[in-house]
Parts: C-alpha cells; sequence; structure tokens
C-alpha cells in the first residue's frame, strides 16, 4: 500500500497533508527518512513513524468499554457526548462502530470495532447471545416471573412484539440481575415498567463470553484480541 493512501487512512491528514509531512522529513520507514508519497510499504512488517511516533498497525481492533452514563451510543452526536470521545490516539484513528448499544443514562460494557463481521455475529438476533444486567429499583423485586416468561411490549416503531423469555437473580429486596438474549427499544426498563416497578440504574456486566472486569473504571477501555485475554487498561 502507498504510504500517503495508508496513513490518510489512519487520519493523519489528508494526501496532500501527508507529502507536506514527508518533505519536512516528519515520516520515516524501518528509521529511514521517506522522501516519495508514493512509497509502497507493508504495514504489517514496516516500522512506520510519524513525528518519531510508531503508528499503531492492526487489520483489527477491538476494545472493551466500561460506559459511563451519559454518553450516546453513537458516532457523532450534535446533542451528546458519544462514546467515541472517549477513546484516545492511537485507537481513535480506526474507524470504529459499537457493537451492541445502551441507552445514554445506563452503564456498562460496550464493544467496539472495526470488524463488521464481528459485529453482525454479535447483533445477530437469530445468535441469541446472552447479556447480564444489574438493576437497582425503585420497589422491592416482586411478581417478576411473569415477564421471565415473555410478555408483549411495543418497540421503537411502536409495534407490539413477544418478549423472549429472560432470567432474572434476585441480590436483595431491591437488586437484581437479568439475563436476556435480545436489547429490543428500552428492553430491561419496560421490563420491570410492565410490573409497576422502574429501574433506577442499570449496568451492563456481560456480552455473551465478554465481561466486565471490575477494575475498568466508568470512561476506561481495554483493547483485546478475539483468541486472547484482555490486554491492559488504556
Amino acid at each position: 500500500m502507498r504510504i500517503d493512501k495508508y496513513l490518510s487512512n489512519l487520519k493523519y491528514g489528508s494526501r496532500s497533508e501527508i507529502k507536506a509531512l514527508i518533505k519536512a522529513n516528519k515520516i520515516t520507514v524501518n528509521n529511514q527518512k521517506v522522501s516519495d508519497s508514493g512509497l509502497n510499504i507493508d504495514p504489517a512488517k514496516d516500522i512506520i513513524k510519524v513525528f518519531e511516533e510508531e503508528v499503531l498497525y492492526r487489520e483489527n481492533v477491538y476494545l472493551l468499554l466500561n460506559k459511563p452514563s451519559g454518553y450516546l451510543s453513537a458516532t457523532k452526536d450534535n446533542l451528546h457526548k458519544t462514546v467515541l470521545d472517549l477513546i484516545k490516539a492511537p485507537f481513535n484513528r480506526f474507524d470504529l462502530k459499537i457493537c451492541g448499544r445502551l441507552d445514554l443514562d445506563t452503564e456498562g460494557l460496550l464493544i467496539l470495532t472495526n470488524d463488521t463481521e464481528f459485529i453482525h455475529n454479535f447483533t445477530n438476533p437469530k445468535k441469541d447471545i446472552l447479556k447480564k444486567y444489574y438493576c437497582l429499583l425503585r420497589d422491592k423485586l416482586k411478581d417478576f416471573e411473569v415477564i421471565t416468561k415473555g410478555v408483549i411490549l411495543k418497540d421503537g416503531k411502536g409495534e407490539d412484539y413477544f418478549t423472549k423469555p429472560c432470567k432474572i437473580e434476585p441480590i436483595d429486596d431491591y437488586s437484581c440481575y437479568i439475563y436476556l438474549s435480545e436489547g429490543k427499544f428500552h428492553q430491561v426498563k419496560r421490563l420491570f415498567q410492565y410490573i409497576n416497578n422502574e429501574v433506577v440504574y442499570l449496568k451492563r456486566l456481560a456480552i455473551g463470553e465478554y465481561n466486565l472486569p471490575e477494575e475498568l473504571k466508568l470512561g476506561e477501555y481495554l483493547e483485546f484480541r478475539k483468541e486472547e485475554k484482555l490486554c491492559k487498561k488504556q
């Protein structure tokens, strides 16, 4: 791949700006100054530096984020901060997408990646991937068995749908874990509204095999590989 195209794709600047950086001797490949913006490089093998900082090479990036309340699960928004505002260099140079959204006021586990196949597998309803949430309720937890069997709710378009069975594991009188394999519009909150209760705090703790580490603070994230354990905090 041409070095100007490669660095432009990683948001180091336009091709003309990359050319200007090369002319100013700010870019090296394998510790050699680059003189040609059309130089062909192998990102997987060559060591590329911009302003003496090594360019991170990843074909696919996977981040596990502990989302704080007040951040929108979107790539951009004119009214609210988005979860991508939490991602710093070098990972903010990648075209990250959100794998499994959360409400504005909901905290917890989000996965960000540029791997579209990974996103499809995690968001495909046919996969029945289990999600675990912690719920703090306004009133005492009671009469919840009815919603574990499935109930009729309205979706985001106002149409009726029958929820899939879910599991509720009480913690104490006012809190519980809820496990469900779908994520309709405000589903957890509206399940408890169905039994005249209200979720006052909601946090997602797991998506499938990916669990939210206890030591990961709100707003922090981890890079992970699909085949490996989680790496260090960022």
